[in-house]
């Protein structure tokens, strides 16, 4: 019968989720067809998963750094396909960790042949953390402040960042907690639908951003060299107006942002900027899938009657680093990010972009699977997000090193 065939995931069956890993079988027969299952289930039960075909070499062996994939989830040499191409069950999940303290385990199964994936040949388990050991995760509820702090290990001082996610979707950890196992203190700061936060709030006021910003600050840990910002969507837009708005924002990240008050009011010290119009009706549902899409939502941002809905990003001293996607099917953000980043260049100001071909609105940490399109719950409906499996994972992996080596220039 000849060795057991053994699974290994290199350097170790534990890492961070961010970590690329390098995933090899031995023990196979020489050109032996099979099928790779990888599997993880989500904290709400929710099972996603991904295969592929692949025939081991002359010596009974694959390595997935190597070695081709021959067809399934996708194909071609991805030593992280599997991970980057799980899907759920059922449709239109997005994989999102909810509880950081805990891993992803995600199993890799061997199955002989490429067809029905009965016969079982070997396993292995990929606990992926979201928090590398000796960070510690400290819930922030002071003031009006929603939030939760991570902290690296070790005295520091540390650059100190602030997470924004997008406007639906509580707050979120994970990224914050990957980027605090990444040297960075952060805050995770909720802003909407979270213990009483209201979903579609009345307007939003700068200064409870500007309470994060002053909490991180007294941070005995935290550099005294000013503060960043990272933002999704909607939290990309705040994260800017933080940055137009408070001087002790030095650098600042967009994913997949506007430049543009949209949403609701943002009500500053004795000013108010209005939300962008816009008309609910022009939403496109498309009748085969019932997904909604919002790219078409908001007036003409060339309109100068809608002006005065603009960050003033030029009065800003920040760094900025623009990030989205040519395929984001939920905001124009390309046009809308190359509007914000010709402005900031009359004005003199030092700005980066990047955008990126087929790759959709929900721009997050590598290895996390695309989500095409999830319940967007302030609206009720499935919003179409967009991007291409393969692409989206691309960019997501390009971008990641790209934030942390932004912040850690400019902090």
């Amino acid at each position: 019968a000849g060795m057991a065939v053994q699974v290994t995931v290199l350097p170790s069956p534990k890492c961070l989720y961010d970590d690329p890993v390098q995933i090899c079988v031995a023990g196979l027969q020489p050109e032996q067809a099979v099928t790779l299952r990888a599997s993880v289930v989500d904290e709400i039960g929710e099972l996603f998963e991904a295969h592929a075909h692949y025939r081991a070499d002359s010596s009974g062996e694959l390595d997935l750094s190597h070695s081709p994939a021959l067809g399934g989830s996708y194909s071609g040499v991805e030593p992280m396909g599997l991970l980057w191409s799980l899907k759920s069950k059922t449709p239109y999940k997005r994989l999102a960790k909810r509880d950081v303290l805990s891993p992803f385990c995600v199993d890799f199964e061997v199955y002989e042949g490429h067809g029905d994936m009965s016969c079982l040949l070997g396993k292995c388990t990929n606990e992926r953390w979201f928090l590398k050991e000796g960070v510690t995760r400290i819930p922030v509820r002071e003031g009006r402040l929603k939030a939760t702090l991570f902290l690296p290990s070790g005295p520091g001082p540390f650059p100190g960042l602030i997470d924004l996610y997008g406007s639906g979707r509580g707050l979120m950890e994970y990224r914050a907690s990957l980027l605090a196992s990444r040297g960075f203190v952060t805050l995770a700061l909720a802003y909407v639908a979270f213990e009483g936060l209201p979903a579609v709030p009345e307007a939003l006021e700068l200064s409870y951003f500007e309470e994060g910003l002053n909490f991180l600050q007294k941070q005995p840990q935290v550099k005294d060299t000013g503060i960043g910002v990272l933002g999704l969507s909607k939290g990309a837009d705040l994260g800017l107006a933080m940055a137009a708005f408070l001087p002790g924002i030095k650098a600042a990240v967009s994913i997949s942002g506007s430049g543009i008050n949209y949403f609701v009011p943002l009500r500053g010290d004795g000013f108010t900027i209005r939300e962008h119009p816009y008309d609910l009706k022009r939403m496109k549902k498309n009748d085969e899938t019932g997904l909604a899409e919002f790219s078409e939502l908001l007036d003409d941002h060339m309109d100068p009657s809608t002006w005065d809905c603009r960050l003033p990003l030029e009065r800003s001293l920040a760094k900025f680093l623009f990030l989205s996607g040519l395929d984001d099917t939920t905001l124009k953000s390309d046009l809308y990010c190359r509007d914000a980043v010709q402005r900031l260049q009359q004005h003199g100001r030092e700005v980066e972009f990047y955008s990126y071909p087929g790759t959709g609105h929900l721009l997050e940490p590598p290895f996390l699977p695309l989500c095409q399109a999830s319940m967007y719950k302030t609206l009720e409906v499935y919003a179409r997000w967009g991007g291409q499996w393969k692409e989206h994972a691309k960019a997501q992996e390009d971008a990641w090193p790209r934030i942390q080596d932004f912040f850690r220039r400019h902090l």
